[in-house]
């Protein structure tokens, strides 16, 4: 409500109120302390302002200073060599570890300021944002580093990687779960589909780094999903409708299966944004730092339950037949892709 407030201030030209409004925001927020805002706002502003936060701001402010020149001596003593620059960085990473201060159970009234914790948390943050979905991941970070338990954890792993193994397996295990859903609806659309798979490359096998940012990469294209490879290359996922998909994968053609015309399509679709990525690898290169003159694709098309006349392994054998054929695109079954993602975590099904 205060920030509803603050914006219709702000659109009127009420610029006084304005600033009262974001000082109560500030301190809603925990950004200004109650004493700061109680003296601010005196009922009367011509009284006397309150001593006893006086003298505490001063006594802060001289155990600041204080601590300052401490450690200013010892940090000079320790590096006789350093500048003001360096110790200007020496107290700017101090500031930053204040943050994580710990109060240790057995000195009540004292405090701990331990070195590079900022750093661990700024790590922490990276991989956290990565791997696991997390709504807070400053407060996630904070929690962890200034836990011992957790610190004994990370420090007892050689990499500080065990936890996060563990919750990007059971991170990626949920999804697989999620998109197996999806994949099995009759009714799913291919957004559905690209909604399931976004941020989830592990799925499409380990040669695959990330994702890349842009998705209309030439004129008139716009690719599903873009993956970047191991060798910086781009691969172009292009997604179909799966159980929800209208009419066969295959059919009977001399006594062979063969892929049907909607399969060949799709192909075509792929080749042709292949071509467009060729056509403009320079351009891409220079602009955007991808790699497409190696590029190669994936289409993913149809689900066995389509047809649930024709054997599973019938399908996935005429879709490998195409494979071999039909240079820098690869055909998959959405069921078929869901599978080898499961026998890569190792799930107990799987095996």
């Amino acid at each position: 409500m205060l920030e509803a407030v603050r914006r219709h201030a702000a659109d009127v030209g009420e610029w006084q109120v304005v600033r009262l409004v974001q000082d109560s925001l500030e301190y809603a927020e925990g950004r200004i302390l109650q004493p700061d805002l109680n003296d601010r706002y005196r009922l009367f502003q011509d009284g006397v302002r309150n001593t006893n936060l006086q003298k505490g701001v001063g006594n802060l402010l001289r155990t600041g200073f204080g601590f300052a020149a401490e450690a200013s001596r010892e940090y000079a003593d320790a590096n006789p060599q350093a500048g003001v620059h360096d110790l200007i960085a020496y107290f700017s990473s101090l500031a930053e570890d204040a943050r994580f201060l710990e109060a240790p159970e057995d000195r009540p009234g004292r405090y701990r300021l331990l070195r590079g914790r900022a750093e661990i948390a700024v790590w922490l943050e990276r991989v956290l944002r990565e791997r696991v979905d997390i709504e807070d991941l400053e407060e996630a970070a904070r929690r962890i580093v200034t836990s011992p338990e957790a610190i004994a954890l990370l420090a007892a792993d050689a990499q500080g990687q065990m936890v996060f193994r563990a919750a990007e397996l059971q991170r990626r295990a949920a999804g697989l779960e999620v998109l197996r859903k999806v994949v099995d609806d009759t009714t799913v659309t291919e957004h559905a589909l690209q909604r399931a798979l976004e941020g989830q490359h592990w799925i499409f096998g380990g040669r695959f780094v990330g994702e890349a940012a842009h998705r209309r990469l030439v004129s008139g294209d716009e690719v599903d999903i873009p993956l970047i490879r191991g060798d910086g290359a781009l691969h172009v996922v292009e997604l179909k409708r799966a159980a929800s998909l209208g009419g066969p994968l295959v059919k009977k053609y001399r006594g062979s299966w063969v892929p049907t015309a909607q399969v060949h399509n799709a192909v075509g679709q792929a080749v042709n944004y292949l071509v467009g990525l060729d056509e403009n690898r320079h351009r891409l290169r220079e602009e955007l730092g991808i790699e497409t003159r190696r590029a190669s694709a994936m289409v993913l098309i149809g689900h066995p339950s389509v047809q649930p006349s024709v054997p599973e392994e019938s399908i996935n054998e005429a879709l490998r037949t195409l494979n071999t054929h039909v240079n820098r695109v690869e055909v998959l079954t959405y069921k078929e892709l869901v599978d080898n993602a499961e026998r890569s975590l190792g799930t107990p099904d799987s095996a």
